[in-house]
């Protein structure tokens, strides 16, 4: 699957099927974090791949706006030094995550956010300078997922040309 047509059918899942992600499906994804660029290099991240299902569903516990993680067979837990670029690096490197495992078939979402996953750092041994910005939970949807089917506000109003409100037709 080429980059446009992962970016343009991706969805959220929140339900997975209970099928082990390959290593090798689970490198790639980890690597496409790794190889994201950020501000100055400074690369101020850190990618806990858990497998374990004990800890799986100790996430999922501690996760409120994302309980779901519970049965997903792989969650990366993204960390961040407390820098001033880490939280967009960060995402970047979490959006081609999410875009490589969908090219593989494998789905997932975005859970938590700086402040919201406290609870996690004791369950992984996260040092204190070090926060948790999200849990990504990866797992081969449960369900035919409609591919492509997003409801978007149409391009007219969120996108324009050389000025705001410019019709970018």
């Amino acid at each position: 699957m080429d980059v446009f047509e992962a970016v343009r059918t991706a969805l959220a899942v929140r339900e997975y099927k209970d099928e082990a992600v390959p290593a090798d499906t689970v490198r790639r994804i980890v690597e496409a974090a790794h190889l994201t660029a950020s501000a100055s290099n400074e690369q101020p991240w850190h990618f806990i791949v858990v497998e374990d299902r004990d800890t799986i569903h100790q996430l999922g516990s501690l996760a409120k706006t994302g309980p779901y993680i519970a049965q997903a067979p792989l969650a990366v837990v993204v960390g961040v030094e407390k820098t001033r670029f880490a939280e967009s690096d960060a995402s970047r490197a979490i959006q081609s995550m999410i875009l490589t495992a969908w090219a593989e078939g494998v789905g997932s979402n975005w859970v938590g956010f700086t402040g919201m996953l406290g609870g996690v750092k004791p369950v992984l041994g996260i040092p204190d300078e070090i926060d948790v910005l999200a849990i990504i939970p990866f797992g081969y949807p449960a369900q035919a997922v409609g591919k492509g089917k997003k409801q978007r506000k149409p391009a007219s109003r969120v996108v324009s040309r050389n000025r705001f409100g410019q019709p970018f037709e």
